[in-house]
Parts: C-alpha cells; structure tokens; sequence
C-alpha cells in the first residue's frame, strides 16, 4: 500500500489531530539573542533572536520539549519547526547557507519525537509534516506602493528556495508535505511545482496537504483571491487535504472551511485556526481557552466538516489535548473514494 492510500484510509476511519503553534510555543521560552546564537552562531555576523527556526540547530531541547508536548497531548501529525526555512526567509538573517543543515536537523529531530510516541501507542502511529511556510515576501503584490509592477521576488526564485527546503527535509525523514498559510497562492504554486518537481519521478511521494489563509471578514487571500478562487488554483496539484489556517478564530473561519468542503467533495479538508484574536494579556497572548476552541471545532466536526483538525497561533498542548476529547466520538467528514 502506498503512503497516498494509507493516510486516505486514516481518515476514513476518524479525524486525525494535527499539532498546535510553534512560534508562540517558543515565546514563552523567553530565549534571549545568546540562546538563538548557541555554539554554531556565536560568531554570526548580525542578531538572531526571533529566528525560531534556528533553534532546531542552536536549541533543540526546546523543539523537542514542543513536539513531545503536542504528541503527548495527542497530535498524529506535528510540523517541523521550517516555517521559515527557505533561503529566500533566512535571507533576513544572512544565514541562507544553513538552510540544508536547518531542514534536515528539524525533519530529524520531529521524526525522532515520533518515533519514540509510536513505539509507545503503536495502535496510534504519529507523522511527521514537512511544513514550507508562504515566505517573507510575494510574487503577485509590489512592495511599493508608486510602482504596481515592482516585486521582490520572482516565481523562478521561489522554485529554486522550496526545492532545497523539500530536498533537505526528505533527507531528515518526512511522511507529508504540507504547503501552509498560503497568503499569496502565487508563492504556494511555487511551492506545489517544486514538489511535482522534486517527486516528479517517484513512484510513492508523501501525500501533499495544502492550507490557505483568509485574512480578514471580506473572504480572501492577502493576494485577493476567495476561498472557490484559491481551491480552482491548487487543486491541479491533487493533495490529500486542503483546508484553512492562522489569521482567524475557528468563529471566524466557519463559512470559509463550510465553502470549501462543499467545492472540495473528492478532498480531506482541514482547519487549524488560531485561538481566537490576540490578547496580550493572556498566557499565551490570544483570547481562547483550550475549552472554547475545542468547542468551535468540535461544532465543524459534528456538521460534517472536517478530517483533520489542529491548531495555529496561541494554542498549546493543552488546546490539541481538548480538541483530541473533543472529535474522538465524531466520524470524519465523508469523502468520495
């Protein structure tokens, strides 16, 4: 059986839990410049802190702490910690020259986080996601606001930055792919043809999991696109799931995960929004409890909506924890074989 059908199989059988944030996981480590530099930056020659994807190399006690909060909790499915692993992101901190090193060792480090979790509950085996973030910067808006025609990056570039980010994070040991917080579908089309490209002749590649963004109430993309638009500009790749993450609260995201699941009848659909809106006079900085978004997204799931339910900014292993309760009762959304 090849992986495509073994994960289809998976979510036929029940909703899968996909891992929480990571980058407002980090925050609450309050890891200062000489943490993010550790041995292998000491020397650098401009300030690291914020890199979160550095830690993998520089602190990676604290990536596993994270993984194993979330698989404890239990998530089947955790991310590397790459959102921002392309040369095109780590340009910003001179460091493009680690990118193999950086995928690699993340893909490593959540692979083993796995492996010990699946040898512990082997009737719940957990994966590992490749996560390929949108970047830092977009090929279909001008940074400028006096020259509509001037772009920062072009589509070629972006293909050449996914291909050694999927290259570096086949050889740390991913079982998916997944293209997330797509904000401008241009930039995900780069992404989706590096991994046409880079599995163009394998015979069993890791099922590919796509998930937009909708920014705000209007329905759309950053770039402008509504959710049918973006679903008609990925679904030539043929992922495994599709679905919506970040910007929003589950309230928020309902009709927009509701649209999809009605264009989309042949595709797993998955959501992982954030926790609620931003409060930074919250633990975690952001308004819900592991109860209230549990909730949410136990509604999607009784309504038929979902196969794959997780979490994004400002949600913990206690968030996925509720959610694990929440869905363990519910069928899966049902789709076509």
């Amino acid at each position: 059986m090849n992986r495509r059908q073994y994960f289809s199989d998976l979510l036929r059988q029940r909703i899968l839990i996909l891992d929480g944030g990571m980058g407002t996981m980090v925050q609450q480590y309050k890891l200062d410049e000489a943490d993010y530099r550790g041995h292998v930056c000491r020397d650098h020659v401009c300030d690291v802190k914020g890199n979160n994807d550095l830690l993998v190399l520089t602190k990676p006690e604290v990536i596993r702490e994270i993984h194993h909060g979330y698989l404890e909790a239990g998530a089947d499915i955790i991310e590397t910690n790459t959102f921002n692993g392309t040369s095109i992101a780590m340009a910003d901190y001179k460091l493009e020259h680690m990118v193999r090193a950086l995928n690699r060792e993340a893909a490593k480090i959540a692979r083993e986080c796995c492996a010990e979790w699946t040898k512990k509950t082997p009737n719940k085996p957990r994966f590992v996601a490749g996560a390929l973030g949108p970047t830092n910067r977009t090929a279909s808006i001008s940074p400028d606001v006096n020259d509509a025609s001037k772009r920062n990056v072009s589509f070629d570039e972006l293909v050449v930055s996914y291909t050694e980010q999927l290259d570096a994070l086949m050889e740390g040991g991913i079982d998916l792919v997944l293209v997330e917080t797509i904000f401008d579908t241009l930039n995900a089309k780069a992404a989706l043809f590096a991994y046409s490209s880079v599995f163009e002749h394998e015979s069993d590649p890791p099922p590919l999991m796509i998930s937009g963004t909708i920014t705000d109430a209007s329905g759309r993309t950053l770039s402008g696109q509504t959710v049918a638009a973006f679903w008609t500009s990925v679904r030539h790749a043929c992922p495994i799931s599709v679905g919506i993450n970040c910007a929003l609260g589950a309230i928020a995201m309902r009709p927009h995960i509701e649209e999809l699941a009605k264009i989309a009848p042949e595709t797993f659909i998955s959501v992982y929004p954030n926790a609620g809106l931003p409060n930074p006079l919250s633990d975690t900085g952001y308004d819900e409890t592991p109860e209230m978004t549990s909730g949410f997204l136990k509604e999607f799931a009784q309504s038929g909506l979902v196969n794959i339910v997780g979490g994004c900014c400002g949600t913990t292993p206690a968030h996925i924890g509720a959610m694990v309760d929440a869905v363990a009762k519910i069928s899966p959304r049902l789709v076509a074989a």
